[in-house]
Formats: C-alpha cells, structure tokens, sequence
C-alpha cells in the first residue's frame, strides 16, 4: 500500500487499514511529487507510525477514548437542556 502511495495510484478500497493509516496513505498520494523530499519523508514516516499504531492498537484505544468523550459531551447537554 505505501508503495501504491508513492506512485501516487491512491489507496484500495477493504483493506483493513484503519482510518488513521489510510488517511495518512492519502495524505502521501495527495502531496505535490516534485514537493521537498522532507515532507515526503515526513509524510512516509507518518504513515509507518499510524500503522504501527493500527498493530498495537493504539488508534483503536484513541477512537474509542475520543467516542466516549463525544457521547459524554452530548449526554452533558442533554441532561442540561432538560431542565
């Protein structure tokens, strides 16, 4: 898939990546090619890290921490308009 990115051929649909990796995959096949090779390499390095965190499942912990936090937020509301 990061090869792929690389050329710029975009990214598969049902690969099992998560949102995290895939749009970090995106953001390499959106990035000017004739751009600083810094930023690529920035952008490679981020996307090795996003799916480095889709295998430890530190994504996963993140998304479910940010859910609980929302429905929270909304359930705080909620509870204060009903007054």
């Amino acid at each position: 898939m990061l090869t792929d990115a690389l050329a710029g051929r975009g990214i598969r649909s049902c690969t099992g990546l998560d949102d995290d990796t895939e749009n970090a995959l995106w953001a390499i096949c959106d990035a000017d090619p004739d751009g600083p090779a810094g930023d690529r390499a920035e952008l490679v390095a981020a996307a090795r890290r996003a799916f480095a965190g889709q295998l430890d499942g530190s994504n996963a912990a993140r998304w479910r921490e940010n859910l609980a936090r929302k429905i929270a937020e909304r359930s705080a509301r909620a509870a204060g308009g009903a007054d």
